[in-house]
């Protein structure tokens, strides 16, 4: 299974609010005949409306794919339209937060291959990162075409294990809010010395964009990135003892972050 089945027997995305329409856009920008899509969403946007593919239609008879983007709330309410479709012959791959593997094989049947993911709200510039786990029917060609549909929205990389998503939703699904938060703080660390606060503010965001940049595109790990830029006795190095703390800076700080949004994800998973 690869694009060309996709283009030829369809693909349906069930939900196009944000993340759906980022992973839309990326579709047809990469070639996707709109009259290959079907969108069932109640709410679509006019860019949606705006498009040319099949919105609210009925559903083809065996879809290539059907990708799920709800909001978890509402999963409850879009499974049963899509039981039909359960068995075999379509690849579900789902971006819903918090809805495991088996709640899609209760509905559609263990022999129904299913690939969940999570991506994260950067997938909206094109920059996101989706972590994806396949259950036992989802094969090499299913997995593979899992990965070509998310690579839309940025880089994708496989889990060993469904249990792995907790940890990757406290890692990079929730990840941005924590980086959104480090640049609000940065800017008003920069205020309290005496900057206006737009100056502070574009001052920030640069320098976390930058620093991210520059982290992905060198050969040097992080580690080495951060030794490059402290002189001895200098600013960087007064700056790094507050925060590499073990006990009150970002080693203890983030643990702990990543450690109760790991476990609120796993709770959220149990129901």
């Amino acid at each position: 299974m690869d694009m060309s089945d996709v283009a030829e027997r369809g693909l349906v995305l069930l939900g196009c609010g944000k993340m759906g329409s980022a992973m839309l856009a990326g579709w047809l920008d990469g070639g996707l005949p709109p009259a290959s899509v079907w969108v069932i969403d109640p709410h679509p946007s006019d860019w949606v409306r705006a498009q040319g593919l099949h919105l609210n239609a009925e559903l083809p008879p065996q879809p290539a794919v059907v990708l799920v983007a709800v909001k978890p709330q509402m999963m409850g309410d879009a499974l049963p339209v899509l039981e039909t479709l359960g068995g075999g012959g379509t690849l579900f791959v789902s971006v819903a937060a918090g809805t495991p593997i088996a709640a899609f094989e209760r509905a559609l049947g263990a022999g129904t291959p299913i690939v969940r993911a999570m991506p994260n709200t950067p997938a909206a510039i094109g920059r996101g990162i989706t972590a994806l786990i396949g259950n036992g029917a989802a094969g090499a060609g299913e997995l593979a075409l899992a990965e070509a549909l998310l690579s839309a929205v940025g880089q994708t990389v496989r889990l060993q294990s469904e249990a792995q998503m907790d940890a990757v939703t406290g890692v990079s699904g929730s990840g941005p809010a924590y980086v959104f938060h480090l640049i609000e703080t940065l800017a008003a660390a920069g205020v309290a010395q005496g900057l206006d606060h737009d100056l502070a503010m574009q001052l920030a965001k640069a320098t976390v964009a930058g620093a991210g940049a520059l982290a992905e595109a060198a050969e040097e790990d992080p580690a080495q990135l951060r030794v490059n830029v402290t002189s001895p006795n200098g600013t960087t190095q007064a700056a790094l003892e507050v925060l590499m703390d073990e006990r009150d800076g970002f080693p203890a700080l983030l643990s702990r972050a990543v450690a109760a949004a790991t476990r609120r994800s796993r709770e959220l998973s149990d129901g």
